[in-house]
């Protein structure tokens, strides 16, 4: 990885398969690289290769896609695991990502997502399965600061460097925090200095803050971008033909207008504090068709 390798990350209900390839000219315009899936459960008996984000599509791609597409799966039974990475391995897949960053106390609690900071012994065992399935440099982890303090992240970080990660991605804020408040780069620094992985920031953070000059170790290899992109795409000037298309793909692969409505307003949640999208929100909000939703 270099310092231009962008990953594209992954946003439940909104950065799905349609999304990528809707917007790929735009992703390929901006730098993108790489993106990982919004989370697939692994869980025992579910097969991965049946969501709708890894399963052969009875529609052509709307438009060629160069991201390498790397599956992230959420979850806290190791076997579960390996059989999800054995399957995707089998179908192709070269590369594969553990969720341990999902904030919402609704998974965390489960011991899943975030929640699997609270249990090292869990942790090592995702973290064995999958660097074991898929190889050295091939098994990824996505994570948070901690739970609740900053700095439970780098207590962990002796238990993470035992493992051949691809690398770790921080979202440098607490679970807790969810998506509010600052996030915070000195704790992540600090994960940066110890880690002997390559750690990626994410987080809503400016590349430029991220990049002292030095020590060098602090110079990210790659950046996670999710919500900044979100909301870069509702300032561009061709948004709306976009949008448009976006609503017909998203049509040709779900049932019923009610999911495509649910859809889209996922997508312009993210502009509403936008000067163009204040007034469009507050309609499209209360929207029950999409040609109530259609603002742009």
């Amino acid at each position: 990885m270099n310092t231009r390798h962008l990953i594209l990350a992954p946003l439940r209900g909104v950065t799905l398969r349609c999304f990528r390839e809707v917007f790929a000219d735009v992703l390929a315009e901006v730098g993108f690289t790489e993106a990982v899936t919004p989370f697939i459960c692994a869980n025992p008996g579910l097969d991965p290769l049946k969501d709708r984000e890894l399963k052969p599509s009875n529609l052509p791609p709307l438009r060629p896609s160069n991201l390498l597409l790397t599956p992230q799966f959420i979850g806290k039974d190791p076997e579960a695991l390996r059989f999800c990475l054995e399957r995707i391995k089998s179908a192709g897949y070269e590369t594969a990502d553990l969720n341990c960053g999902c904030p919402f106390p609704m998974v965390r609690n489960k011991g899943r997502g975030s929640g699997i900071l609270r249990t090292p012994d869990v942790l090592r065992r995702m973290m064995e399965v999958g660097c074991e399935v898929m190889g050295p440099g091939r098994f990824s982890v996505k994570t948070r600061l901690g739970v609740k303090r900053t700095d439970e992240l780098l207590q962990l970080m002796p238990l993470v460097n035992e493992f051949p990660l691809r690398f770790l991605t921080v979202h440098a804020r607490t679970a807790e925090q969810m998506y509010e408040g600052a996030c915070d780069t000195d704790a992540l620094r600090k994960v940066q200095e110890v880690a002997k992985v390559p750690v990626v920031p994410n987080g809503d953070l400016p590349l430029s803050t991220l990049q002292p000059s030095s020590p060098p170790t602090f110079q990210p290899s790659a950046l996670m971008i999710g919500r900044p992109f979100l909301r870069y795409l509702g300032g561009r000037a061709d948004i709306g033909e976009l949008l448009d298309r976006y609503v017909e793909a998203s049509r040709a692969e779900l049932h019923g207008e009610r999911p495509v409505l649910g859809r889209l307003k996922e997508l312009l949640a993210y502009w509403k504090d936008l000067p163009d999208w204040r007034r469009r929100w507050q309609i499209a909000k209360m929207a029950r068709s999409l040609d109530e939703l259609k603002v742009w």
